[in-house]
């Protein structure tokens, strides 16, 4: 049990770069991997289902125990990623399928790849988890009503359609799974650390059945949504940390705050877009290119934020009387 433990651990740890194998293998055999995308909505209510089994009702006692800090990242979550997709879709004057995914993309909460990043970089891990808990339940709401506030220039959103896609796929999952973690108590312990297995697999195939169906479409548009999805990333990752400093959030928490910032849950933007906007069928291909992306900047900014605590704790050490 214990060699599974520690394979679905680095499973989980190194998901961007099983992303990028698949994505690979996907773009050059999509035979192989388009019957993924009609299970979509599935595999992602499967990953929502896998979040809420790992949610014990303690965790919500973050939201609780750091109301500033989950203020914070929330407003940044809904206010920074939605508004600088906006920009830089008007800005960049983006085709109508990419600008909608591109806003999708904004709109939608944190993802749970941010609770293991946020572990990376020495961040504060139980702020990280009251974020996403808290962006993921408030995202039935605020998505739709986000998209539809800002796509409504490019394409016809309907809100109450986005409303009960959103339902479907993330709330009645997500409760799911925390419920049934109630009801099983001690023997849902036993299986906690297998269960993001679960969410590994059905992130990995939501993305790779993207890029199978859009192989043609990525020669053509590729670089153009790669730059868009760094640009993206880039302004939520330095805006949120940016807003922490502002609001004197300590380090740890700030690392925190960032990356749920910056790292989206870009499942549910490939799926919004592949159940709401079908007529613009490149509108899943920006969330398909963050799924990939926001794991490899996370890790680097991982990184970058885990060497600078440790200079800043060897100079409180040298500093000490």
């Amino acid at each position: 049990m214990k060699k599974l433990e520690s394979i679905i651990s680095c499973l989980t740890r190194y998901i961007g770069f099983i992303i990028i194998l698949f994505s690979a293998a996907a773009f050059f055999l999509p035979a192989g991997f388009s019957w993924a995308t009609n299970y979509t909505s599935l595999f992602l209510g499967a990953a929502m289902f896998g979040m809420g089994l790992t949610i014990k009702t303690d965790d919500f006692k973050a939201v609780l125990t750091h109301p500033k800090e989950v203020a914070i990242g929330c407003i940044c979550q809904y206010t920074i990623m939605p508004l600088s997709a906006w920009a830089l879709s008007t800005l960049l004057d983006l085709p109508p399928d990419l600008a909608v995914g591109v806003i999708l993309v904004g709109c939608c909460p944190g993802g749970t790849a941010s609770n293991v990043i946020t572990y990376i970089a020495g961040g504060d891990v139980s702020l990280s988890v009251g974020m996403t808990i808290l962006s993921t339940l408030l995202a039935p709401v605020m998505t739709p009503l986000l998209t539809y506030a800002l796509a409504g220039a490019w394409v016809h959103v309907s809100l109450a359609a986005m409303v009960l896609s959103v339902i479907k796929v993330i709330l009645i999952p997500v409760v799911f799974g925390i419920l049934l973690h109630k009801m099983l108590g001690r023997a849902m312990e036993k299986l906690s650390s297998v269960v993001p297995l679960i969410s590994v697999v059905a992130i990995v195939l939501i993305i790779a059945g993207i890029v199978a169906v859009n192989a043609e479409k990525i020669l053509t548009c590729g670089l153009l949504v790669l730059g868009v999805v760094i640009l993206h990333n880039f302004l939520g990752l330095s805006l949120g940390l940016l807003a922490s400093r502002i609001c004197a959030v300590p380090y740890a928490k700030a690392t925190a705050i960032a990356i749920e910032v910056g790292m989206q849950n870009s499942g549910l933007a490939v799926s919004l877009a592949a159940a709401n906007f079908a007529a613009n069928p490149l509108a899943t291909l920006p969330g398909a290119v963050f799924s990939v992306w926001h794991n490899i900047s996370g890790s680097l900014f991982a990184s970058i934020r885990r060497t600078g605590e440790k200079h800043l704790s060897t100079a409180a050490c040298v500093h000490q009387p």
